[in-house]
């Protein structure tokens, strides 16, 4: 089996990308398939990107302040096309009182800004580890 596929997508109209660029990069390092869409994403493109590369994870990073309505979009897509099974991860700019909202909302994981590398990596694994049937 071959290393799990995350997506790194920057939705909405943020032109900042280097912390996300730092994210993908670290993961690649840590063993994972990574697909970096780039800035100023559309959500249906991004959720249908993660349907087409069939990846396990998608990483949102939002420093625009759109995180609530733009996780919940990319979130419901993805149940709307049936990929459901497919975790979604927040970092960016989060104030701590959205990190309930965006996990009510259905992300798996939040990543507010200075969240040390180590704890994504771990996460991630934990959110793509295979079990045993």
């Amino acid at each position: 089996m071959g290393a799990a596929r995350i997506l790194v997508a920057k939705p909405g109209l943020d032109g900042h990308d280097r912390g996300a660029k730092i994210v993908a990069r670290t993961l690649r390092d840590a063993g994972f398939e990574v697909v970096f869409t780039g800035i100023r994403q559309r959500v249906d493109d991004i959720v249908a990107i993660a349907v087409q590369e069939d990846v396990a994870v998608v990483g949102l990073s939002i420093l625009s302040g759109a995180h609530l309505a733009l996780s919940r979009r990319v979130i419901e897509g993805l149940r709307a096309a049936g990929a459901e099974d497919i975790a979604v991860v927040v970092g960016g700019t989060i104030p701590p009182a959205d990190v309930a909202r965006l996990t009510a909302a259905g992300a798996a994981a939040v990543f507010p800004t200075g969240t040390a590398l180590d704890t994504i990596v771990a996460e991630v694994r934990a959110l793509t580890a295979v079990t045993a049937p």
